[in-house]
C-alpha cells in the first residue's frame, strides 16, 4: 500500500525534554558519565575579571571544543552549526532547544584573550589520562612511541632559504666527557673545546614560518609538524611532543621519554621504536634506564658489491677490528662525533685480492668506524631475538600506528588549518586528549553494562536458592544421570 507523508507534522507543537530526545546509549552520554568537566572552573578562575558583564561559560567553551575534535568536524564555524540543530550536543552543553547558540568566533577570542599560553589544555589531556589510571585501563608495560606529520597551513611553493643555528644534541656533554674518557685509555690528548656557532641552511614558509619543510621517502614534500607520541598497550596516549617538520624523530625522542619515565617509569618494561629512532645514544638511554628497547633490523647502508661492515668483526680484547682477508684493522683515533676510527695497513690493502669489494680510497686504505657506545646498539640487536621483544616490536602495528590511523581518519589530524607553533600544540593537545576521552568512556559504559547484567543474574540466582533450594541439586541429579 502507498503511504503519503504530509507535511502538516512540522508545524505540530509537542512537549518533550531533551533527555528525552537524546539515545541512551550516545557517545556523549558516555563521556558525561565518565568525566565531570568542573575542575576547569579552577584552571581558568584567575584569567576572569571580579566585575563586568557575565562571561560565557568556559565549561560550554571546551565542549564546544570537545565535540569538534570528538567528532572530526574540520572547522568551529561548522561545529557551532551542527550543534544549533543536533539534540545531543545542545544536552551535552546543557544548552535547550531554544537557546541560543555561542558564536564561531567566540572560542578564538578567548584563546588569543585568555587560553593562550596557560595550561589549560594539558591539565585537561592530564586529567583524563589520571582518570584512566584510576580506574585501571592504562597498560603502561609496554610503551610504544612514533611520530607522524600533519600537514601545515602553507603553501610548499612559497619559501625562503635561511641560515638557522645548529642547536647542540641533548647527549653533548655525556657524549664529550665519553669521547676525552676514550682518547686518554689509548693515549690521546682530549679535542679542544670550540665555540664555533655552527648554521645549517633550511627552506622557512612564508606562510607559516614555523612549519618545517617534511621530507620522508615516497612521501610528497610539504610543510608539515610532527606529533611524536607515545602509547601504551591499551592504545591510551601516554604523552606527546609537536615540533616543526624538519626535527628528525631521533631529537625529539629525548624530551618525549624522559616524561614518559618519569611518570611511568616504574611499570615499563619495554619500548618499541622503529628504524627511524636505531641509534647508539638512544640504545643507550633505553638501557640505562633500565628498560628492555624493541627495535627492527636496519639494513646496511653500503654501497651494492662492497663488504658490509658486519663481515668485519670487531675484537673487543685487542680494540680492533679483522677484514674478511684476516688483516687487522688498528685504532687511529676518536672524532668529534665520538666514533672512533680503525685503519688498515696500506701495504696490505694493495696486494689484496678483495680492494675492489672493501674500498675505493685512493690511498688504498680501509677506514672502519665505532661508535663509543657501539655496545648498547649490539645489546639491543642482541635483544632483536628475544620472543619478548619480537612480540612487542610486532604490536607496534596494532597500537601506535592504530592511533595515528584513528586520528587522521576521525579526528582530522592529515591536515591543520591553523598556524604557530602554540596554536598546534593546543589542537593536537586537544586531539589527543579527546581520543583518550572516547576510549575511556566506552570502555566505563561496557564495565557499567558488565555489571548489571551480572547483578541481575546473581539477583536471580539468589532467588532461585532461597525459594527452592533442592531444585539445582534434582537439575544436576538429571543432568549427571543423562551423562550415563
Amino acid at each position: 500500500m502507498l503511504t503519503k507523508r504530509g507535511k502538516d507534522i512540522r508545524a505540530q507543537v509537542e512537549l518533550y525534554s531533551l533527555e528525552d530526545l537524546v539515545p541512551k546509549d550516545h557517545l556523549l552520554r558516555k563521556i558525561d558519565k565518565a568525566i565531570n568537566f568542573n575542575f576547569i572552573y579552577n584552571d581558568v578562575e584567575e584569567l576572569y575579571s571580579d566585575f563586568g558583564r557575565p562571561s560565557i561559560d568556559p565549561v560550554v567553551l571546551i565542549k564546544i571544543v570537545v565535540i569538534q575534535y570528538i567528532f572530526g568536524i574540520p572547522s568551529m564555524r561548522q561545529t557551532i552549526r551542527d550543534i544549533q540543530v543536533n539534540m545531543a550536543y545542545r544536552w551535552f552543553l546543557g544548552y535547550s532547544i531554544s537557546e541560543k547558540i555561542p558564536h564561531f568566533s567566540t572560542f578564538n577570542k578567548n584563546y588569543e584573550r585568555r587560553f593562550k599560553n596557560t595550561e589549560i589544555f594539558t591539565n585537561i589531556f592530564i586529567k583524563i589520562l589520571d582518570l584512566a589510571e584510576k580506574q585501571g585501563f592504562l597498560a603502561a608495560e609496554q610503551v610504544y612511541i612514533d611520530s607522524t606529520h600533519i600537514k601545515a597551513s602553507a603553501n610548499k611553493k612559497k619559501f625562503k632559504r635561511v641560515n638557522v643555528k645548529v642547536e647542540a644534541k641533548k647527549y653533548k656533554n655525556k657524549l664529550d666527557k665519553e669521547i676525552d674518557a676514550d682518547r686518554q685509555h689509548h693515549g690521546k690528548k682530549p679535542l679542544k673545546k670550540t665555540e664555533k656557532i655552527e648554521t645549517k641552511e633550511v627552506v622557512q614558509s612564508t606562510t607559516d614560518k614555523e612549519s618545517g619543510m617534511f621530507y620522508k621517502n615516497e612521501k610528497e614534500k610539504c610543510f608539515a609538524y610532527l606529533a611524536h607520541t607515545a602509547c601504551d598497550d591499551a592504545n591510551f596516549i601516554l604523552d606527546f611532543e609537536v615540533t616543526t617538520g624538519n626535527v628528525h624523530d631521533s631529537v625529539a625522542f629525548y624530551d618525549l621519554y624522559n616524561k614518559v619515565y618519569s611518570r611511568f617509569g616504574d611499570k615499563m618494561f619495554a619500548v618499541a621504536i622503529d628504524a627511524g629512532y636505531k641509534n647508539p645514544s638512544i640504545a643507550k638511554t633505553i638501557l640505562d634506564s633500565g628498560i628492555l628497547p624493541s627495535m627492527p633490523y636496519k639494513r646496511p647502508m653500503t654501497k651494492k658489491g662492497f663488504f658490509k661492515k658486519y663481515e668485519y668483526v670487531y675484537d673487543e680484547y685487542n680494540d680492533c677490528y679483522i677484514c674478511p682477508n684476516n688483516k687487522i684493522l688498528k685504532y687511529s683515533t676518536t672524532n668529534r662525533e665520538g666514533y672512533k676510527e680503525y685503519k688498515s695497513n696500506c701495504c696490505d690493502c694493495k696486494n689484496c685480492d678483495l680492494i675492489s669489494k672493501c674500498t675505493n680510497s685512493k690511498n688504498k686504505q680501509k677506514l672502519v668506524v665505532r661508535h663509543v657506545w657501539e655496545n648498547y646498539l649490539e645489546e639491543a640487536d642482541h635483544l632483536r631475538h628475544e620472543k619478548y621483544v619480537k612480540c612487542v616490536y610486532k604490536r607496534r602495528k596494532e597500537t601506535i600506528e592504530r592511533v595515528f590511523a584513528d586520528a587522521k581518519e576521525k579526528h582530522g589530524f592529515r591536515f591543520t588549518h591553523l598556524r604557530s607553533l602554540a596554536k598546534m600544540k593546543m589542537e593536537v593537545t586537544l586531539t589527543f586528549a579527546c581520543m583518550n576521552l572516547k576510549k575511556l568512556a566506552n570502555k566505563l559504559w561496557k564495565r557499567r553494562l558488565f555489571l548489571l547484567v551480572f547483578n541481575k543474574i546473581h539477583f536471580q540466582i539468589q532467588i532461585f536458592f532461597h525459594y527452592n533450594p533442592k531444585a539445582i541439586f534434582s537439575k544436576m541429579k538429571i543432568w549427571l544421570l543423562s551423562t550415563v
